[in-house]
């Protein structure tokens, strides 16, 4: 790598810390927070997917965020399988690793999934703090290849910001308030889930599409994400007002 290089990468690095870091105050979108954490996670390290779930109270894994439809897909097989390295890193509370799915054993029914899907490398980060671990980000590669050291810690510690974002320090002893975000989280994304389908259905658009012209709306108006999908699934005439696609 070049100096030039480095240098934009530190930039890169320090802006995506700045942003996720900003939107750590009172009344943040945890989802909105999950999504921007999926794509940093692509935009800065060599991946070329990202997925996030969360735990539910009784230990129940969700998808909760994810950078590309494909991305959601091997997310959900998954939870569908019972198997997978989010699941085990969730379940292990340790980073799970397969820098190459085609001698992958462990998971006999996703690895097909996820070379079929075009995915041939996965690394896996617990969403942990201190002996919580609330759920864990995957991150997917279309050629097999394992993440450096430095590459490594940065993951991780990107997954370490969503778990604060997620938990706060001051809800850390009150299990009853962390059940209650989460099950806020996972109640939101089922919300933003449905307006897709309203603003996909009345644009004539594909499901990414639709939610690109959420989120773009959302922070053009300065509302929240899962504000704007109350609203769309409420009146489906608000997508009207959603910029073109």
């Amino acid at each position: 790598m070049s100096t030039a290089e480095h240098d934009h990468r530190e930039r890169s690095l320090a802006e995506a810390f700045v942003g996720l870091a900003d939107t750590l105050v009172a009344g943040y979108d945890v989802i909105e927070l999950l999504h921007r954490l999926s794509a940093d996670c692509v935009a800065l390290l060599p991946v070329d997917a990202a997925g996030l779930m969360l735990s539910d109270q009784r230990g129940r894994l969700t998808v909760a965020a994810y950078s590309t439809e494909a991305a959601h897909d091997l997310e959900q097989f998954q939870l569908r399988s019972a198997e997978g390295p989010c699941v085990d890193c969730f379940h292990h509370s340790t980073q799970v690793v397969s820098a190459d799915l085609a001698g992958e054993s462990r998971w006999p029914h996703f690895t097909p999934f996820a070379r079929d899907a075009g995915y041939l490398a996965v690394h896996a980060f617990p969403l942990r703090l201190r002996a919580e671990t609330i759920g864990a980000l995957n991150l997917f590669g279309e050629v097999p290849a394992a993440m450096s050291a430095d590459d490594r810690r940065i993951g991780q510690a990107l997954a370490d910001v969503a778990t604060i974002g997620i938990i706060q320090e001051r809800a850390i002893a009150h299990r009853e308030l962390l059940a209650e975000q989460l099950e806020g989280a996972l109640n939101s994304r089922v919300t933003i889930e449905q307006a897709k389908g309203v603003v996909a259905e009345r644009r004539d658009v594909d499901m990414t599409v639709a939610f690109d012209l959420l989120r773009r709306h959302a922070r053009a108006t300065n509302r929240q994400l899962t504000e704007l999908a109350r609203a769309v699934v409420a009146d489906s005439t608000v997508v009207d007002a959603l910029p073109p696609a």
